[in-house]
């Protein structure tokens, strides 16, 4: 019976991994400006996600003032990371945006010591020069004019932003209810991005919005839902090693969806990039 649970536990955060997946697709098919997708996106999941926060009597009460502050920066961050995500999706491709996004683990490790006071460990040196390898194998050539380097170069922004967002939660994340902090990350979003909702170009949402309403429903707000929900019954580690499936998934759906086929060169560097992801996933596994 207890391995029947602990079976259903992994599927469930498989599904959670591909419904995450899905936002490369969409992202790249979805025919609107970025941060007015952003908006939608975000202002969407914020309704979702408080009538779920509702119906589960989730608290969303913040406690201190300090937090508050850190929830805002955190929202500008998470902002900046899904813009330059989306970005990069645009001018490159589903497998280049996603596999530079997946930088984050060497990414958040390099960067861990600057919030803490954590020290820096020589492995997280040598597996950061892994990624800038993989990197420069995803890159076609170094012509800032190439808009797949320009994909790289801004899904790595991403993957920094996403980065400072995670190190700023740290400490929250202990405080709060997970699905309460992606609600009010994605609710500051939407104050954030109104201006874009107001001045932008929304002649083009009556054709989009079944695909914005996967986005922000099966991707944001149950697909990260789910994800954070299985830390109830995985080590952390144990969630980023089946997580960092989400570029394969990814690509597989561009395929399908997109008709996206990956080069030798994406296939390669991506191989890199994952492998020290799993590197740093297993290292940091507690024991």
């Amino acid at each position: 019976m207890k391995s029947n649970t602990h079976i259903n536990h992994i599927l469930w955060l498989t599904v959670a991994t591909i419904f995450i997946s899905t936002s490369g697709s969409l992202g790249k098919f979805i025919d609107m400006p970025t941060p007015l997708l952003i908006w939608w996106r975000s202002g969407l999941a914020a309704i979702f996600l408080f009538i779920f926060c509702k119906y589960k009597n989730i608290s969303l009460k913040i406690e201190t003032g300090k937090d508050r502050r850190v929830f805002v920066l955190a929202s500008v961050f998470m902002a900046a990371h899904w813009i330059t995500y989306f970005y990069a999706l645009k001018l490159s491709n589903v497998a280049i945006g996603m596999l530079t996004l997946f930088t984050l683990p060497v990414i958040t490790a390099l960067l861990e010591p600057i919030f803490s006071k954590v020290k820096l460990d020589p492995i997280h040196i040598l597996l950061g020069f892994f990624v800038l390898f993989g990197i420069y194998i995803l890159a076609p050539e170094f012509n800032l004019e190439s808009s797949k380097l320009q994909g790289v170069l801004l899904g790595l922004l991403s993957a920094i932003c996403y980065a400072i967002r995670l190190l700023l939660l740290k400490n929250e994340v202990k405080k709060y209810n997970g699905t309460m902090l992606m609600f009010y990350q994605v609710a500051i979003m939407t104050l954030l991005l109104l201006p874009f909702l107001v001045f932008g170009d929304s002649s083009n949402l009556e054709s989009q919005y079944p695909f914005v309403i996967l986005l922000a429903l099966l991707t944001t707000a149950i697909g990260h839902t789910m994800f954070v929900n299985s830390l109830k019954y995985f080590k952390a580690s144990t969630a980023s090693i089946i997580g960092s499936t989400q570029p394969i998934f990814g690509i597989v759906i561009a395929y399908f969806f997109l008709n996206e086929i990956p080069t030798p060169n994406t296939f390669f560097g991506g191989s890199l990039i994952l492998a020290t992801v799993i590197i740093e996933s297993i290292r940091s596994k507690k024991v």
